[in-house]
């Protein structure tokens, strides 16, 4: 076996966030967040992942070569075992936590441990804030199943020796052994209740236990012996089907796809395993369950995605502490940031250092009267973004704004194009991309008039312009006055534009035309270093790697006598310390508070290392498919500010699971000093700021 299954090592990639639920060293309530981001990863999975296998499955084929050996028949069966097993283990862990938190007075109550002192709140509650949110529906035999919602939760209930219910005006009761109903709880709906502290002690309470607690307010009509409430959750394909209607814009074209999501097919329907399986078999009779959608018993709760968002509860003893984020050296916030940059480089490294030189950047480009163009890429924004309001502040103010906006960035296309709408009624060029080609890349450029010249200024990212994620992202961002690759930045720009015009590079690596030679050229120069007797090594850090011929190509290195050494959080399809193939290569993945989110490709280049930060993984979708931009490292002491805080993630033996053939999850373990590279490396940034505060 040469290559991991991307698929399961997804799955193994969620397996270790889940690890950090169970890790009794990390803070009670951040295992609750970690439960909700394993959970929101597998809906994620499912929705796309598993929904991609099984129409590979549909289709008829076998899926063996792009599945790396597996049959899509089989990979199906193998992903529903496995997130059983998921399901399983997180739900063992929920309970483990619910009793740490107790030993801190922390109560999560259901409807049956409601104390005699919270029934006047919980009731209303349910009265002003639940019950006017719900939707409940009635089920009836010979009706179809109403459209359920893929970010909904339901409560299935089953009332027991039901009498209908009569007319005032009738004597008569039809008898009926069962009837149904499906009650919705909405999405935006607040998911915990917190009560009223009693001595001492904070009770929580989930708005389901809550509905269960109330039922009899719901269904007081009914005349019914026994009544239960159960859990379903429904995951639906979220692959985007744009029609190819010529006579539609491609904005209308994606946001009929949007609302087409909301209807697809459901590929997971998980539901309580101690449900009736007489109203089991209902259910999956009126959705048309069939044998490639991946059915999961769970547990009592669904959509733990919403632990999240557990509240804090005013307890700063069970959160990770905060981190305050520094300033870049040598780049105040007060004054020009154009002024410093325009005289060296500077690298960001979020959350260590603030985000609010980006927002700095953009809003003194919007004020600049030397200022006239800015020309930026959006992927994913914040909510209530300030980048938007940077780039419409500068529009009012006269500068010609290019924005080039990624409609087809997946679940977050009704918000683009939302953001889309605001920044063309501003006056503001939107591009909508290129024909087939998604536009990660992460850039900006903008041109002001010096000394009857224009000069340009711009930064390149690893991540996503947004205040949000970048307090939670670690992301590296290179501000630079560089006109060599300013010039290539203008180029990149100018091909969404004139996509059929193929723009040439230097100094960048593009995808999709450049990005996957430039690479194979590059380690071809380890290899060819490596082979004349020479010291030859790689350094990768990135997301996920799953492209066969770049794995291929790095085994080919590692057997040639190149030491490779990589960070990967995510998927890793190369199989490191493989007899004959890859005995040279390491490989680590680091789960911690931050999601480690950087691109970075270090060669050694006999000794004068090639150095590039980029939005590009080493997927086959990135390398060919997207419009991507690595970008090269030129100032000496970032490329040693790059190397050092690599090493620091790498000396990780806390944090850090190794990647092997047994796909285990293990973590790395040594007889050396503890080192937890996240917190390591916000002491390294924080001692230099030290040491330049005392110089």
């Amino acid at each position: 076996m040469k290559y991991i299954n991307r698929e399961l090592s997804w799955l193994d990639f969620n397996t270790r966030v889940l690890q950090e639920s169970a890790d009794s060293t990390t803070p009670l309530i951040e295992r609750l967040r970690f439960l909700g981001i394993f959970s929101n990863n597998l809906d994620e999975f499912f929705k796309v992942r598993y929904a991609t296998v099984r129409r590979i499955v549909l289709s008829g084929k076998k899926g063996k070569k792009i599945l790396g050996g597996y049959l899509a028949k089989d990979l199906l069966e193998d992903i529903t075992k496995k997130g059983i097993q998921l399901q399983a283990d997180s739900a063992a862990i929920l309970h483990q936590v619910q009793k740490e938190l107790e030993k801190e007075h922390i109560f999560i109550v259901n409807e049956t441990q409601v104390l005699p002192e919270h029934e006047q709140f919980v009731k209303d509650y349910f009265i002003r804030v639940v019950s006017p949110g719900l939707m409940t529906i009635i089920l009836d035999e010979a009706a179809d199943l109403p459209q359920l919602k893929d970010k909904a939760a339901y409560l299935a209930v089953k009332m027991e020796d039901n009498s209908i219910f009569v007319d005032a005006q009738q004597t008569d009761t039809e008898k009926k052994e069962a009837l149904y109903a499906l009650i919705e709880i909405s999405k935006e709906m607040e998911r915990f209740v917190v009560l009223p502290t009693i001595k001492g002690k904070q009770y929580i309470m989930l708005v389901d236990d809550l509905i269960r607690c109330c039922m009899h307010d719901i269904f007081s009509m009914f005349n019914y012996e026994k009544i239960s409430a159960h859990m379903i959750k429904i995951t639906r394909d979220a692959e985007l089907d744009i029609d190819h209607d010529l006579t539609k814009s491609f904005i209308e074209k994606i946001s009929n796809s949007v609302k087409g999501r909301e209807i697809s097919h459901p590929v997971r329907f998980v539901y309580d395993k101690e449900i009736d399986t007489d109203t089991l078999a209902f259910l999956i009779d009126k959705m048309d369950i069939v044998d490639t959608d991946s059915t999961i018993p769970g547990g009592r709760y669904h959509n733990r995605s919403d632990y999240m968002d557990f509240p804090s509860l005013g307890r700063t003893d069970l959160l990770y502490d905060r981190i305050e984020p520094l300033l870049i050296d040598g780049l105040p916030l007060e004054g020009s940031i154009l002024e410093r940059i325009a005289a060296k480089d500077y690298l960001q490294y979020t959350p260590y250092h603030s985000f609010a030189y980006v927002v700095k950047f953009l809003r003194e480009a919007a004020l600049d009267p030397y200022v006239e163009t800015i020309k930026i890429t959006i992927y994913r924004l914040a909510k209530n973004s300030q980048i938007v309001a940077s780039l419409i502040n500068a529009a009012r103010n006269g500068k010609q704004v290019t924005v080039q906006i990624e409609l087809q960035a997946r679940f977050d296309e009704k918000a683009n194009i939302g953001y889309a709408a605001d920044l063309q009624q501003e006056g503001i060029r939107v591009i909508f991309g290129v024909p087939g080609l998604k536009v990660h890349s992460k850039i900006c450029v903008i041109e002001r008039r010096e000394a009857g010249k224009n000069k340009r200024y711009g930064f390149v990212s690893t991540g996503n312009f947004n205040e949000s994620t970048a307090k939670l992202y670690t992301d590296y961002t290179l501000f630079t006055a560089h006109a060599p690759i300013l010039k290539e930045i203008h180029k990149v720009f100018d091909f969404f534009e004139t996509n059929y015009k193929v723009n040439k590079y230097k100094h960048l690596i593009v995808s999709p035309h450049y990005t996957r030679n430039r690479l194979l050229r590059l380690i071809d120069g380890e290899i060819e270093n490596a082979r004349m007797g020479k010291e030859a090594y790689i350094k990768l850090k990135m997301n996920s790697l799953t492209d066969y011929g770049m794995i291929d190509k790095l085994y080919e290195a590692s057997s040639a006598g190149v030491k490779i050494q990589m960070i990967v959080r995510g998927i890793c399809c190369l199989i490191p310390g493989l007899e004959g193939l890859s005995e040279n290569i390491e490989a680590i993945s680091i789960i911690d508070k931050f999601l480690e989110h950087p691109r970075m490709y270090v060669f050694y280049n006999d000794n004068v290392p090639k150095v590039y930060i980029s939005s590009a993984d080493m997927m086959t979708r990135n390398i060919d498919n997207r419009v991507e931009v690595a970008v090269p490292i030129y100032d000496k002491n970032i490329i040693s500010e790059l190397l050092t805080t690599f090493e620091i993630c790498w000396q990780d033996n806390v944090k850090a699971r190794v990647f092997n053939k047994a796909q285990d999850n293990a973590y790395k373990r040594n007889d050396l000093p503890k080192v937890r590279s996240q917190f390591a490396t916000y002491a390294y940034y924080l001692k230099k700021k030290e040491e330049i505060d005392e110089d």
